[in-house]
């Protein structure tokens, strides 16, 4: 079961923390299905029309530090444009190295922008006492995402950032969070009746659930580039394991003391699967089990695995208690996302919006 997404266009700044940090904002990215790019880019484009001047004169050389656009007089340079346009591309594209996404117009861009900066200046007048720790909890979370300095300092490269504008970008994120929580979200109520009709409505295509089992397992991890002896002490661990479970030995304790997955942290449990969510050698070994029962020794590309599988859950439709929680949640964040862009719309109303030939 998955909601439909679209990529929220006031996520500007916080797109880039998510990017680098995963860090959704306070607004979720789960929101209506979206229409189609044509008319999701025409409407954009509108709304930067009906907002900005005249088109400025193209000239054939720009500095970074040129501006652009002015909103209640500030001003929003080159390089803010160049860079937030990269990080739009992306979002939509997948990721920074992707090259297959299309680059936004500018007028669609400096719309986001204008957005971002109205949000970002109404919050600054809401007191935040904790400004500061929040925005170095953020970097630091961020930063330990990575394996090392090196890691983290490519892709904030890849990004067009430094730790300086990275750290500003984060700031504006949360305090526009701490608007909209504050501003917006309050007056957004969802019903049961809403959950109900919702669920009713989408039961035969968002509420299926396939065949799903859940399954433990003990893996004797091989390299790719193993040599044949060593894969030969790999399969021969796994087998004596074997003879262990089989003889009345706890399979968690020795997934959790000889096992080279992750998993073994959780005695070896990796929770609910579907099928084509595992490789096809695991996939077919653990399907064929009934609740307890423990398979041979299955060889896959990352070693040698005994498989026991623990529950199965037979395909069917997901009940409404299970999801409503989740339906209101979904919901919510499509009342708060329309909400935020009438809050943008009123601001826009009094707002000074410079688009500057340059």
């Amino acid at each position: 079961m998955k909601f439909p997404s679209k990529i929220n266009k006031l996520q500007l700044f916080a797109a880039i923390s998510l990017l680098l940090f995963q860090a959704a904002p306070a607004f979720s990215e789960e929101a209506k299905t979206p229409p189609s790019k044509a008319d999701s880019a025409a409407k954009s484009s509108d709304n930067a029309k009906k907002n900005t001047s005249a088109k400025p004169v193209e000239k054939t050389k720009t500095s970074p530090s040129d501006p652009v656009v002015k909103v209640n007089g500030t001003v929003i340079t080159r390089d803010e444009v160049d860079r937030a346009s990269k990080i739009i591309a992306a979002q939509a594209g997948g990721g920074m190295n992707n090259g297959a996404a299309a680059k936004p117009s500018e007028d669609v861009v400096i719309d986001q922008i204008v957005s971002t900066e109205l949000l970002y200046q109404a919050g600054e007048k809401l007191s935040i006492p904790d400004l500061d720790k929040q925005v170095a909890a953020k970097m630091a979370e961020g930063k330990a995402r990575f394996p090392d300095d090196k890691a983290y300092n490519n892709a904030l490269k890849a990004a067009d950032l430094t730790p300086k504008t990275l750290e500003a970008d984060v700031r504006k994120g949360i305090i526009i969070n701490n608007l909209v929580s504050k501003e917006i979200v309050p007056k957004v109520t969802v019903t049961d009746e809403d959950t109900k009709k919702f669920y009713d409505e989408n039961k035969d295509n968002l509420f299926k659930r396939p065949e799903q089992i859940r399954a433990s397992h003990i893996l004797c991890g091989v390299d790719p580039k193993a040599t044949k002896a060593d894969k030969e002490k790999a399969k021969v661990k796994a087998e004596k394991l074997l003879k262990e479970i089989k003889a009345g030995k706890n399979f968690a304790e020795l997934a959790k003391s000889n096992s080279t997955c992750p998993s073994k942290e959780k005695g070896g449990d990796l929770g609910f699967f579907g099928k084509g969510q595992m490789v096809p050698a695991f996939e077919s070994a653990a399907f064929a089990l009934k609740p307890g029962e423990v398979s041979n020794v299955v060889e896959t590309q990352f070693g040698y695995h005994i498989i026991k599988v623990t529950e199965k859950k037979a395909a069917g439709t997901v009940g409404y208690d299970e999801v409503k929680d989740k339906i209101q949640g979904y919901l919510k964040n499509i009342k708060v996302q329309k909400g935020v862009f009438e809050y943008i719309s009123k601001l826009k109303d009094s707002a000074k919006i410079e688009k500057i030939a340059n």
